[in-house]
């Protein structure tokens, strides 16, 4: 049965994301920042980047509430899915994509749309995303498999702020690349390089909202 998209106006589009499959896909597509700044009502959502609300409803509206979730719903697995799906896979993306920027912005200097500092804002990603994803590895996440939820508090308060880091992070990316647009005379490495930072922007904002709005508040709230 279609999703009626009355009853979602005052959620936010955070919790949206989390309970609707697929709604984290649509909101990529109408640009809206559903990991960092989840908290805000859609409505807000859609009148800050002045969307076409009907547009957006419709969008929503058409997705399967009674689909199958877009992760494992049980802790445990929902953890192993975060670290194989994310941890794992941003070990083997960004630094690929900070030795394929180097040689982009070598080879390219001088170009009117060469990324310049690309690679330097690549390798910050990448030195803070590992101490964070660490941190989870080794005390946050066996934490949660004990359900240890009394001490998580402030620890998961400073994976949030991790997470808006990350987020800045990829706006600056975003910039960089000019929201990933090629020059018409783009070699082959600068498109696998556009390529690939579009697809660690989606990697890494759905890893955001995994636990931003779907492990972290099993925590926070002592469920």
């Amino acid at each position: 049965m279609p999703q009626t998209t009355h009853t979602l106006h005052d959620r936010t589009v955070g919790e949206i994301a989390a309970r609707l499959p697929g709604a984290s896909g649509v909101f990529r597509r109408f640009g809206i920042d559903f990991c960092c700044h989840g908290d805000v009502p859609l409505a807000e959502a859609a009148n800050r980047r002045s969307l076409d609300m009907g547009k957006l409803e419709t969008a929503l509206g058409e997705l399967d509430p009674t689909a199958a979730p877009d992760a494992p719903q049980e802790t445990d697995a929902l953890i192993d899915h975060i670290q194989a799906r994310y941890h794992d896979v941003h070990r083997q993306q960004i630094p690929e994509l900070i030795a394929l920027s180097r040689k982009v912005e070598a080879v390219h200097a001088g170009h009117a749309s060469v990324p310049e500092g690309l690679a330097d804002t690549l390798h910050r990603i990448w030195s803070e995303l590992e101490v964070h994803m660490k941190k989870e590895e080794l005390t946050l996440f066996p934490a949660m498999r004990r359900q240890a939820t009394d001490a998580l508090f402030v620890p998961i308060s400073e994976m949030r702020h991790d997470h808006d880091d990350h987020g800045a992070f990829l706006d600056e990316v975003a910039q960089l690349t000019n929201d990933y647009t090629l020059p018409d005379d783009a070699c082959r490495s600068w498109q696998a390089l556009y390529a690939g930072a579009a697809q660690l922007r989606a990697d890494l904002m759905e890893h955001i909202h995994l636990e931003n709005n779907v492990l972290f508040p099993r925590f926070e709230t002592g469920a």
